[in-house]
């Protein structure tokens, strides 16, 4: 039985120090649950506070913080139940105008830092026989735009070995749960984004996003908060999906791109079958 149905679940969520992260932490504190909050400068936890909620250093590059944040959850709460890997931040640029020292810092905290930490607590959820892995991916873990390359990169990642890692995990009593937000009202679009440098010819086919980021601090539709609980209330059902789209822009965006794929892949299928071995005599 997985304990993630029921009530006091232990925590341990990544990027707690504002926005999603934050939200999830309350929302699971609000639930009954116990929480070790976790963020790369601890000082930005501490309006955080309670019986039930504890809070630890953790920058999802470094193996040894991965490892004493684990170990440190077991250590107070003797188990864990749920682990919300979403420790991040957003980017903007052309694929042209990415330095490739930040596109590997990008990933080495998006998609590796991630997968570090979804490793250290693998062994725990599946001598236990439950529990779940959440991975707060984005509507950009699907498709892509211009200028968000980097980002999207990163989520498409996550959710290729996220997808793979649910049916391997299955037997076990492990979900997975890939959470694909749209545009929510936290600081996304402000100081957690990283900016490239600019090539002038760009502006013809990224200028608009570039615009976008600039101005959507605090007109994001999503609200955070609501976020939050409706991942609680995918965690407690009895028939979770794989992945869960948050917010009305992430749902249309998402079916919108399906159905680009769906019409091309009806378009292009008989050339597409046409390469297939013919074996009859």
């Amino acid at each position: 039985m997985r304990t993630t149905t029921g009530t006091d679940r232990v925590w341990l969520i990544t990027g707690c120090s504002t926005g999603f992260g934050r939200e999830l932490a309350s929302a699971a504190l609000a639930a009954g649950d116990r929480v070790m909050a976790t963020a790369r400068h601890p000082a930005t936890l501490t309006a955080l506070s309670g019986d039930r909620i504890r809070t630890a250093a953790l920058d999802v590059t470094d193996q040894e913080q991965i490892d004493a944040a684990v170990a440190a959850t077991l250590a107070e709460f003797g188990r864990i139940d749920v682990v919300v890997n979403n420790a991040g931040h957003g980017s903007v640029g052309a694929v042209e105008e990415l330095d490739l020292i930040e596109l590997r810092a990008l990933l080495d905290v998006m998609f590796f830092g991630a997968v570090a930490v979804t490793k250290a607590v693998l062994p725990h959820l599946r001598a236990q026989g439950s529990g779940a892995i959440v991975q707060v991916s984005s509507m950009g873990g699907q498709l892509s735009m211009p200028g968000f390359g980097a980002y999207c990169a990163a989520k498409h990642a996550l959710e290729g070995l996220s997808e793979a890692l649910a049916a391997e995990l299955a037997p076990f009593g492990v979900q997975v749960l890939i959470v694909e937000p749209g545009a929510l009202r936290t600081e996304f679009g402000g100081r957690r984004m990283h900016r490239s440098r600019t090539i002038p010819a760009y502006e013809l086919s990224t200028g608009a996003t570039r615009a976008a980021v600039d101005t959507m601090d605090g007109t994001q539709p999503g609200d955070p908060r609501k976020a939050a609980r409706a991942v609680l209330d995918v965690l407690a059902s009895p028939d979770p999906p794989l992945r869960l789209a948050l917010g009305d822009d992430a749902v249309d965006t998402i079916a919108a791109h399906h159905e680009l794929l769906r019409t091309d892949l009806a378009r292009w299928e008989k050339l597409s079958r046409s390469v297939s071995l013919d074996e009859t005599p």
